[in-house]
């Protein structure tokens, strides 16, 4: 019985607490005033009352009605029926602040009449909201209606007369004295909600769909959030969605009407279901995890980040059919002609309503059918406890991988589903029955439609019967009050209190003495919950294990004979029944005869059986999974603890000490589980075998046992042994109240007792099971323990995780026993506390751990000792590698596994053939390689031979990697590594057990050891080479001989000169000396002598590590022909010793005295003479551009050709990465040349390499130019005192200038002069003639020569961002200017004039010629960094343009190299779609960076091939980027360069001889280990088998040449791609040497080192092996059949990723080392095949080229044989194919028209991209149209903003109407700058499409075109305006709010150009919302705290990004982590450029 209120409330408006706007009300009296004992008051009703905000109004507003729901701390509901109406309030207006005291007297006071709402409420624990409705109403109207009814007297009654039975009870008919009649009928059951009509109304609102999508987020503890105008209809959506749930009731937060003063609950962690008014709706947008539903719109918003599971797509599809068929009718009907004429609609609401629900139920039970089955009774008595075992049940089902079913067993809801309905006694309502039936019911439907609409109204009828159980209506009387009462507003009164208490005290005390009452109560019975039959999914499952186990002879054979001791027949058998171990039926099979025998005393066992069968326990346990939940290890348990053998006399040895290696022992959820299991058998057992006590119970007189008593009789005694654990507990709940006192207490203390000695059990099994045989060891399976139930558990938490049973704490956490204690201890406490155990058996049982776990020690002691007795188990044999010359063993075998990694070759599975992996084997060292050879470990491909090696000096990285249990082993592996390397190989490593941890820990030190070796002369290709040992000619006496004290004495004096900068200034402008600037690097020493290696190790480094240039050191004129840094620096980088920490030179700028420097001139000198011999000598006298003799006859004299060798860098002075000979004009002297390297870094001035033949276009190569970095500022500072009038021809900027002007006009001239400009094939002419319309593509070349008087400078520079101007000045006769004039602005009309280029904030700085006259093209073109573009300058007339171009630095080489080399070669398989191969290729932007080298490439080959232009190509240091480009396009151009021999003077002219850093970039020494790999080369080599692969007919060497080349290059197996430049290895040479007897070096073996090898070059290794065979021959190879210059396709498309990234060969190793290879091949074949046998060739396992060679070299091969067998002199195979050729070139070959059309149509391609490039897009995107303006419109700014036109700060946010943007690119600017803008907009000119206009009409067109005319649209100003605003990166991120602090997805951009970060709401949107300026920000990194912020979305926690600024703080969040270090690294470039 319960009261039908609890409480009455008057809430009104609060006058005391008004301020401002924030308005508040108050409660003005309660009824009761004292609190109920068991229902206390709720506070804060009144802000329930007004969920809005009490607010006073101007008009009155009618009654309103809603109802609040209210829960108290213990989960019980309370609901509040609200009635509000309007009261009148006379309002006194305020005085004004700014009103005197006599005007308010003499003014007029006027009162205001406003009106305040007020509520009277009603709170009440029942659900009768249309009661508290009507008692609301009735009080009311006899209020307005001014009744004779004292409103005392119907309160009164209300909260104390009225009393509700409950659910069950019979109706109550009532009246609260208004008048009145009412009735109220209490539902059947109180577990089923009662709805009404609110679920169809829900439907009405939102739809099937949407509906569906709240129902799975509820179930799956998601927030959801209605927001509606009605208050009304929140409740009853909130209502209806915990509707449906049913049986499951929802355990979060409940608030189905959020007042707005509480809107931060919005913000909790925890999942809700909530409803908000409308008004809030705008706010709400901003949660990111909240699924918003719009109860008034009908739809619903779920943000990206929640994940919105779902159920079974076949259970979804029934829901969707049945609801379809309630809520729609008609729909089967509306396609028939004659539609049936009794159709029915839909049913009433209240009918409609249930028949929704019926449907759900169905869903429901159709969820849990047979859940339980899946049930453990832990205990029975006093209450039940009980556990749902989740993995069991999932697998029984067979629903594998639903996450929504998965994900709704582990929530909450379930859990207390569970503790409610678990028990098997207990009331039963509607869903227990509709369990127990529904099976009947889907046999009956069998997809009949009638039958399922008939069996869901069964249903429905059900539940409306239980909301509406009296069948005779009730005419309820309810007086309303009249409409002129509406309008009379008068004040509520004051009830009385003492009158109201006394009425409520007596309606209580008549309750109490009520006999009607009592009758009334009806107590529902309990009865036997139906467990239901197994679902059909269930039998299905039992049937195929048992119809599987029927077949599984072979199995049972093999354990029979195991067992029989026939050993020999069980071995034939065995591996067959360990491949068959991966089927979960014949794993069960296998537990099920190993039980068998174990029943049968057949548990002890001999040695060889012992061994079988823990090998077959081994195999299936590792197969078992925690998805399974480890079912079958539950069942090995008390077989390993089973089966043993007899070590010797007294000890013995069980199964479990060889299968504690797996981890489902060290898993906390197995164990409960498992206990859970065992204690149910128990209690079970306990009530089958003795019920004496109930015996007890009913006859405790006599004290006779008798089961006749109790209603027991013997038969049922036998039946109850087959019944069920639920059945039994069943039984003895219903028999609980009947029980005695002391018999219940005797039930629970034997209930406790199993619980315990189970406990005590299973401890020991834990010990058993986690203490190694072993105890010295460490744990192989220790794992984290906290918190790691899985959720397979539904109890209750316990004091599992607390440390009041572990002691002291004193225990060390490395210490076995400690470990071992704690584990146990921990679910010890974890299930008795959840099973009911009291405190001091728990204590006992605590303190007996550490005992059992010692004893158990100290017997696996004496096990452990016996157990090494025992002979070991007979591994294969080790099987030695095939060494090269001069190769030794450095490190033995360590014996152990190569375990497969991410690729799927050789593995089996989808591929398919044998598992070659994993192998088993050993891991060899060598001096040259790293090596595993061994043999699968599959038997099926145990007899061939697996080889995986890589060059040790190619090692990336190595770590180490937990192993476990690997597939068909019986023990577990604990160490492992995994090795990388640059040749796109990895090594996965397992020890073997024999393999201790020390032995691996050495081994990974030595590995990095022999990586990084000290000196370069201690790698492989300089082993067996000796040092020369040479007197000291010559003793260094200076006080600064060393190096040591030179770096000292430098750094004294830039500190000093530091400090005591102001006093030494004038001293240091006197005394000051010009200065040369030499760059430090890891240079080569020419002679050591024995002192100076003896002293080797002191010596220090002048280079550096880093990715950009190395430093300088600033020297005298006089010093420079005595010092000899590079030699030092060489002895620093040869003998430095890795032990040395003496402190290394720092490479600062120093001033140093020519006292300060010692005499370090090397003994010898170089001759041009022993440079003759060159290879790039040679081919600079095939190009005509000088020869050796003629630098001998006239060495400044001018050749024929107009070209020379200069030998100025014979000794290496004036660059040292240089050659000693290079070509330069002839007219060039060697001083000027000396002069002219001080403008480019580390001196590299530019020199020709190559000449094209037709065009005499000339292609040079050079350093970048010096920047404005430090040395440009010390130069600056050098140059600015000294004197206007510059005398000396070696000081200032103008100096530099004249010599470079004076070199490119020497260039020029000798180049492009001298042709007929005319008569070349420009690319405007190639651009117009083809296919494609390209004259917007192409660049307007007809620009007129220049006549000055004078030489006139222009200099092309961009101005800072503080809107500096350049400054101007002219140059005179009597000396040269420091600054450089500027023209003024003009439009250009050609864009050889220069190009244009954009600063940050977007301004452009344009040069022209002040006049034009004859057209022409420009002769030369620089191609640089941007950041070159201040620092060109040359003279006007040259006609030369400098062409920015964006390049990929080498930091950015590294980062792409190492993404994707993880990309080609995974470390292991993943399903991840972000991990796929192609995606992962992408996102490593490989491929982008060989476009960017072969697309500048081919606009080199373009310009000077069609254009006749010369070309510079100026990058970094002119060793990486520039070195790819320049060579590649030789490549395109030169045929020559694609033949063996060119190729060859191709690499050794531009890689070695031009100094590229291959030491360096490859790490070969400890010194350059800091600076990473840097695949430069290999760029090049790819670029080139893109090549190779477009053009294979021009080519004379193959792929395999080309993967070799990529191979050797760090292989160091060869000098030849070793050291960094000639100088070097000119040096190295003098040092080293071949000849001379060398010391025998005996190794740790004893055994004399081997010979050393014999080839030291890689390219007479070549020479050697392309002599005896075709193998690097191509066959295809044509000369003459192809073009002589090639234009491959540059695009993404076109390109194709080397096989040499993906390929592997396992049966021989890698294929480059010739020797190795064919040896291994020997190895495999030593019986060898007749003509007629076959060969099966694995493309995972062999090299199938070298197997099935291809049709060519078959018929090459045949000849050569047919020769030898017809005693013909056999010819060489280069012989028969010149013969060949020769008469094939014989015949005509007709060329294709479609041939031609296609390389008419490529080329074309390549033009277009070329005028790309020169436009300044490094794309090949075609151009749009130019002629879009801006749209301006007057914009807010809400925080300050520079303009883009005059980069002033636009003060729109403190005056209105002064700040514009374009609506389309977002162009900031003031009102008066909008004439200023460019006239381009970036966004509309990149959509407009290019005019059809052709191209003569175009041509046309421009040459009506005045020059000087700005406005022109098509201008190249405007087009670098375009240009000039980029996005670098660009992307989603959530950005966390400044205000609310809610997070909001944005679309960010990132612009370099204007230095911002833009962010938008979405990508298609055109107008910013907001910029965030970069030069604020102070730091940008990883947040690990924003993940413990409110609100913030479901993604990864380590995505995290915080931005500091000096304005504010933000906070973003990425999808991932690899995003977010993607988004940190662009924004901090940006901020560091």
């Amino acid at each position: 019985m319960s009261r039908l209120a609890d409480y009455f409330v008057v809430v009104g408006y609060d006058h005391e607490k008004e301020q401002g706007r924030i308005c508040n009300g108050k409660i003005l009296q309660r009824f009761p005033e004292q609190d109920w004992k068991n229902v206390p008051f709720h506070q804060g009703l009144e802000l329930f009352c007004q969920p809005g905000g009490w607010r006073l109004r101007k008009d009155p507003f009618p009654p309103t009605f809603h109802i609040s729901i209210l829960t108290d701390v213990e989960a019980g509901r309370h609901y509040c029926g609200i009635l509000t109406f309007s009261e009148p309030l006379k309002m006194t207006p305020m005085k004004p602040d700014d009103l005197e005291s006599d005007e308010l007297e003499s003014s007029l006071v006027h009162n205001t009449v406003m009106y305040a709402p007020k509520s009277i409420l009603l709170v009440s624990r029942l659900n009768y909201i249309d009661t508290f409705k009507n008692c609301l109403g009735l009080i009311y109207t006899s209020f307005i209606e001014r009744m004779d009814v004292k409103l005392e007297l119907l309160v009164g009654n209300i909260l104390g007369h009225i009393v509700i039975p409950a659910a069950g009870g019979s109706q109550v008919r009532f009246s609260i004295g208004a008048g009145d009649r009412q009735a109220i009928q209490p539902p059947l059951s109180e577990m089923v909600p009662v709805t009404r009509s609110t679920v169809a109304l829900l439907f009405q609102q939102l739809g099937i769909q949407n509906v569906i999508t709240l129902f799975s987020l509820a179930l799956t503890d998601n927030k959801i959030l209605f927001h509606s105008s009605s208050y009304t209809r929140l409740t009853d959506a909130c209502t209806s969605i915990l509707a449906l749930l049913y049986p499951f009731k929802y355990c979060y937060v409940y608030i189905p009407v959020l007042p707005e003063p509480l809107k931060e609950v919005l913000n909790t962690p925890t999942p809700f279901i909530m409803g908000v008014h409308s008004d809030l709706k705008n706010e709400i947008a901003e949660l990111l995890d909240v699924t918003a539903v719009d109860l008034d719109g009908g739809t619903i918003i779920v943000p990206d980040c929640v994940n919105c599971l779902q159920p079974p797509e076949y259970m979804l599809e029934k829901l969707h059919r049945e609801l379809t068929m309630v809520l729609c009718p008609d729909l089967q009907i509306a396609d028939l002609a004659f539609p049936p004429s009794s159709s029915k609609g839909c049913s009433k609401p209240e009918f409609l309503d249930k028949e929704i629900r019926a449907i759900f139920m169905r869903l429901q039970v159709e969820m849990l059918l047979g859940y339980r089955l899946s049930l453990t009774i832990i205990r029975i008595h006093p209450k039940p406890v009980i556990s749902f075992n989740k993995g069991l049940y999932l697998m029984q089902r067979g629903l594998f991988g639903e996450e929504f079913l998965s994900k709704l067993y582990d929530s909450m809801s379930f859990v207390t589903f569970v503790n409610e309905r678990g028990p098997p006694y207990r009331i039963c309502d509607i869903f227990d029955k509709l369990v127990a039936n529904y099976q009947r019911m889907l046999i009956e439907e069998e997809g009949n439609q009638e039958k399922v609409l008939k069996n869901i109204k069964e249903i429905s009828l059900q539940l409306y019967q239980n909301e509406n159980p009296s069948p005779e209506p009730y005419v309820q009387k309810i007086p309303r009050p009249s409409e002129t009462s509406l309008t009379d507003h008068q004040p509520f009164p004051r009830l009385n209190r003492e009158e109201l208490q006394e009425i409520i005290s007596g309606g209580v005390e008549m309750a109490k003495v009520n006999p009607k009452l009592k009758k009334s109560i009806k107590t529902p019975k309990t009865q036997v919950v139906p467990i239901g039959p197994l679902p059909k999914d269930w039998e299905e499952q039992k049937n195929v294990v048992n119809n599987s186990a029927r077949r599984l002879e072979v199995l049972r054979t093999c354990i029979s004979h195991i067992f029989e001791n026939k050993l020999l027949d069980a071995r034939k058998m065995f591996p067959t029944v360990l491949r068959s171990l991966k089927s979960r039926v014949v794993r069960e099979v296998l537990a099920k005869e190993l039980a068998l025998h174990v029943q049968e005393n057949r548990a002890m066992l001999e040695m060889q059986q012992f061994d079988m069968v823990v090998k077959l326990i081994n195999c299936s346990l590792q197969e078992d999974s925690s998805v399974e939940e480890f079912t079958l290890a539950r069942r090995m348990l008390p077989l390993s603890v089973a089966f043993c053998r007899k070590l010797c006399t007294g000890i013995i040895q069980f199964a479990y000490s060889c299968v504690q290696d797996h981890p489902v022992w060290a898993t906390l959820s197995f164990w409960e589980n498992a206990f859970y299991a065992e204690v149910e058998k128990g209690v079970t057992q306990l009530y089958i075998s003795a019920p004496s006590t109930d015996n007890k119970a009913n006859d405790c007189d006599t004290g006779i046992i008798d089961t006749s008593q109790n209603g027991l009789k013997s038969n049922e005694i036998m039946r109850s042994s087959r019944q069920s654990p639920l059945e039994v507990s069943a039984e003895r709940l219903k028999l609980w109240p009947d029980i005695g006192d002391e018999d219940k207490s005797v039930l629970m203390s034997n209930e406790e007792g199993i619980v315990y000695s189970q406990a005590i059990h299973f401890a020991n099994h834990m010990v058993c099971m986690r203490v190694p045989l072993d105890t010295k060891k460490r744990l192989v399976n220790s794992i984290s323990m906290e918190g790691e139930s899985c959720g397979s558990s539904n109890l209750t938490s316990s004091a599992g995780g607390s440390d009041s049973y572990e002691g002291d704490g004193s225990y060390d956490s490395s210490d076995t026993t400690t470990t071992v204690t704690k584990f146990v201890s921990k679910f010890v406490d974890k299930v008795c506390t959840e099973s009911g155990v009291t405190s001091e058996p728990l204590k006992k049982l605590h303190s007996m751990i550490p005992g059992i776990v010692a004893m158990h020690i100290e017997m696996l002691e004496a096990v452990h000792r016996e157990s090494k007795r025992l002979p070991p188990i007979k591994k294969p044999k080790i099987l030695k590698p095939v060494l090269l010359q001069g190769e030794r063993i450095l490190f033995p075998g360590y014996r152990g596994y190569l375990l497969p990694d991410g690729r799927e070759e050789g593995i089996g599975g989808n591929i398919g053939g044998p598992a070659l992996l994993p192998a088993e084997g050993a891991l060899f060292i060598t001096n040259y390689r790293i090596v595993f050879k061994g043999n699968p470990v599959d038997i099926q491909a145990c007899e061939l031979a697996v080889i995986r090696s890589f060059p040790l000096a190619s090692l990336f990285k190595e770590k180490k990697i937990s192993v476990g249990n690997l597939v068909h082993l019986d023990h577990y592996l604990q160490e492992g590594i995994q090795i990388r390397s640059n040749t796109f190989q990895l090594i996965k490593f397992a020890f073997d057990e024999e393999v201790g941890s020390e032995k691996v820990e050495q081994l990974r030190r030595s590995i990095g050891k022999m990586r990084f070796p000290p000196a370069i002369y201690e790698t492989f290709a300089f082993q067996g080479t000796e040092l020369l040992q040479i007197n000291q000619t010559q003793k260094q006496t200076n006080k600064n001989a060393t190096l040591k004290r030179f770096a000292k004495n430098t750094l004294m004096r830039v500190k000093g000169s530091t400090l005591g900068r102001a006093q030494q200034q004038s001293t240091q402008q006197q005394n000051r000396r010009q200065k040369y600037i030499l760059p430090v690097e890891p240079l080569v020493p020419r002679r050591l002598s024995s002192s100076r290696l003896g002293a080797s190790n002191s010596m220090e480094s002048l280079s550096t590590d880093s990715d950009s240039r190395p430093s300088s050191v600033m020297f005298d004129d006089d010093d420079l022909n005595n010092i000899d840094i590079a030699s030092a620096s060489l002895r620093a980088s040869l003998y430095r010793s890795p032990s040395d920490t003496s402190t290394e030179f720092s490479p600062v700028l120093g001033v140093i005295d020519e006292a300060d420097v010692g005499t370090l001139k090397p003994s010898d000198t170089l001759s041009p003479d022993k440079l003759h011999d060159k290879l790039y000598v040679q081919d600079y006298k095939r190009l005509g551009l000088g020869c050796f003799e003629t630098l001998q006859k006239q060495k400044f004299g001018r050749t024929a050709e107009g070209f020379r060798l200069t030998d100025v860098n014979i000794h290496y002075e004036v660059a040292r990465s240089y050659p000693g000979l290079v070509a330069v004009p002839g007219p060039c002297q060697d001083d000027s040349i000396r002069r002219l390297s001080r403008c480019y870094r580390n001196n590299r001035f530019p020199v020709v390499v190559w000449r094209h033949p037709k065009t005499k276009a000339l292609l040079l190569r050079s350093g970048g130019f010096h920047g404005k970095g430090v040395m440009g500022m010390i130069k600056s500072s050098t140059q600015a005192t000294q004197s206007s009038n510059i005398t000396s021809a070696d000081g200032g900027v103008a100096s530099k200038s004249i010599e470079q002007e004076k070199y490119f006009m020497q260039v020029i001239a000798n180049s492009s002069s001298s042709v007929n400009s005319a008569s070349l094939l420009s690319l405007n002419k190639i651009a117009s003639n083809n296919s494609l319309d390209m004259q917007e593509a192409s660049p307007r070349l007809g620009t007129k020569r220049v006549t000055t008087s004078g030489t006139a400078l222009f200099q092309r520079s961009i101005l800072r961002s503080s809107g500096g101007k350049a400054t101007q000045g002219t140059l005179r006769s009597g000396g040269r200017a420091n600054t450089l004039a500027l023209p003024s602005r003009a439009s250009f009309k050609s864009l050889t004039l220069g190009y244009r280029a954009a600063n940050r904030n977007g301004s452009i700085t344009d040069v022209d010629h002040a006049k034009a006259q004859e057209p022409r093209k420009a002769d030369m073109y620089v191609f640089g960094e941007k950041s070159q573009l201040r620092t060109f300058k040359l003279e006007g007339s040259l006609k030369c343009d400098f062409i920015p171009y964006e390049f990929n630095e080498v930091r950015q080489v590294k980062a792409s190299f190492k993404k994707f080399m993880k990309a080609c070669i995974p470390s292991a398989v993943s399903k991840d779609p972000e991990m796929a191969f192609l995606k992962l290729v992408e996102d490593s932007e490989w491929l982008p960076q060989i476009k960017t080298v072969m697309q500048l490439a081919g606009a080199v080959v373009d310009l000077i091939d069609c254009q006749g232009s010369s070309v510079m190509v100026s990058f970094e240091d002119g060793w990486d980027f520039t070195t790819q480009v320049v060579s590649l396009a030789e490549l395109l151009m030169d045929p020559y360069y694609r033949t063996f021999e060119g190729f060859k003077v191709l690499i050794e002219k531009e890689w070695l001889a031009f100094g590229h850093r291959f030491t360096h970039r490859s790490n070969h020494t400890l010194h350059h280990q800091a600076s990473g790999f840097a695949p430069v080369f290999l760029q090049f080599v790819d670029c080139v088998h893109q090549v190779h692969r477009q053009f294979p007919m021009s080519f004379e060497f193959n792929q395999h040449f080309l993967q070799m080349l990529a191979y050797h290059y760090v292989s160091n197996r060869f000098k030849t791609f070793m050291l960094d430049s000639e100088y070097e290895r000119f040096e190295v040479d003098q040092v080293i040497s071949d000849d001379r007897p060398r010391m025998n070096r005996i190794d740790e073996a004893g055994d004399q080192e081997s010979k050393r090898p014999d080839i030291r070059s890689f390219w007479e290794y070549v020479d050697q092996l392309n002599e005896k065979s075709t193998i690097f021959y191509n066959v295809f190879y044509s000369e003459g059949s192809q073009s002589r210059v090639l234009r491959p396709y540059a695009n993404i498309s076109s390109l194709k990723i080397w096989d040499f990234y993906l390929n592997e060969h396992l049966s021989c190793g890698p294929a480059f080392d010739c020797e190795l290879f064919d040896a291994a091949r020997n190895e495999d074949n030593e019986t060898p095949l007749s003509p007629a046998d076959r060969c099966v060739v694995n493309a995972c396992y062999q090299n199938v080229a070298q197997a099935d060679p291809d049709m060519q070299r078959w018929l090459l091969n045949e000849i050569i044989q047919l020769e030898t067998d017809l005693n013909v002199a056999t010819s060489h195979w280069r012989t028969i194919i010149n013969k060949f050729n020769a008469s094939m070139q014989s015949k005509a070959k007709l060329v294709s028209p479609v041939t031609e059309e296609a390389k008419a149509h490529g080329t074309s391609i390549h033009k277009k991209i070329t005028m790309d490039i020169l436009r300044g897009k490094s794309g090949g995107e075609s151009p749009r149209g130019f002629a879009s303006h801006h749209r301006f419109e007057s914009h807010d700014f809400q925080t300050p903003t520079n303009c883009d036109a005059c980069h002033q700060v636009i003060w729109s946010y403190m005056k209105q109407g002064t700040g514009m943007r374009c609506a389309d690119c977002g162009f900031s600017s003031h009102e008066k700058c909008i004439t200023s803008a460019p006239k381009q907009c970036l966004r509309r000119g990149s959509s407009k499409e290019p005019s059809n206009t052709s191209s003569k009409q175009t041509e046309e067109l421009t040459k009506s075109v005045p020059i000087n005319n700005d406005k022109d649209p098509n201008t190249y100003l405007n087009f670098a305006a375009r240009i000039g605003e980029t996005v670098s990166h660009k992307g989603y991120l959530y950005k966390r709010g400044a205000r609310l602090r809610q997070w909001k997805q944005r679309y960010f951009k990132l612009d370099p150009n204007k230095h911002q970060l833009r962010y938008y709401d979405t990508d298609d949107v055109q107008t910013c919302k907001g910029t965030i300026d970069l030069k604020e920000v102070e730091s940008v990194k990883h947040d690990n705290y924003s993940s413990n912020l409110p609100g913030v979305p479901k993604l990864d926690d380590n995505s995290f990004i915080y931005m500091k600024t000096s304005t504010r703080d933000y906070h973003f969040l990425a999808k991932n982590k690899k995003e977010a270090d993607e988004w940190i690294n662009k924004i901090q470039d940006c901020i560091t450029n």
